[in-house]
């Protein structure tokens, strides 16, 4: 179908016109605009952000819930899960040692965690050496029975 520039409209809607205020009473937008009379809100530059006309406000109606921790840090989470696919796609071979460093430069870990926890999710399929700074009791015995070595720093 093909149209001429002549037959090109805005959408319905697309274009609305400005609201003239103060033009008289029977407007219904003269004398104060729409504003309301005197007073903070009448001004310009005013918002009462959680103010809900003398209501007691929502954040005040409803309970504190939560907590945030200042000093919880961001671990990685490793498990056998993870050492397998490593060593599925070569990136690491059987018998090496499994730190910080080799987790960054494989892509595994982003730089800025520095701790890492062992998880028991998974089978170790070889053994390594690991190097965490924290596992769990069900992850060191596996550890142990594969025959890998782990270091707790």
């Amino acid at each position: 179908m093909f149209f001429t520039l002549n037959e090109i409209r805005d959408n319905p809607g697309a274009r609305t016109k400005a609201k003239l205020l103060g033009r008289g009473i029977g407007s219904g937008l003269g004398k104060t605009s729409g504003k309301g009379g005197k007073g903070q809100t009448a001004r310009s530059g005013v918002s009462l952000n959680g103010f809900e006309g003398g209501q007691n406000p929502i954040y005040r109606r409803l309970p504190k819930r939560g907590f945030k921790n200042i000093h919880a840090t961001k671990k990685y989470e490793l498990d056998f899960n993870k050492v397998n696919l490593l060593l599925d796609n070569g990136l690491v071979k059987a018998g090496e040692k499994i730190d910080r460093d080799l987790l960054v430069k494989a892509g595994f870990m982003s730089k800025h965690l520095n701790e890492i926890s062992l998880l028991a999710n998974g089978k170790p399929k070889e053994k390594f050496s690991y190097v965490v700074t924290k596992a769990t009791k069900t992850a060191q015995s596996l550890v142990s029975e594969s025959g890998g070595e782990l270091v707790i720093e």
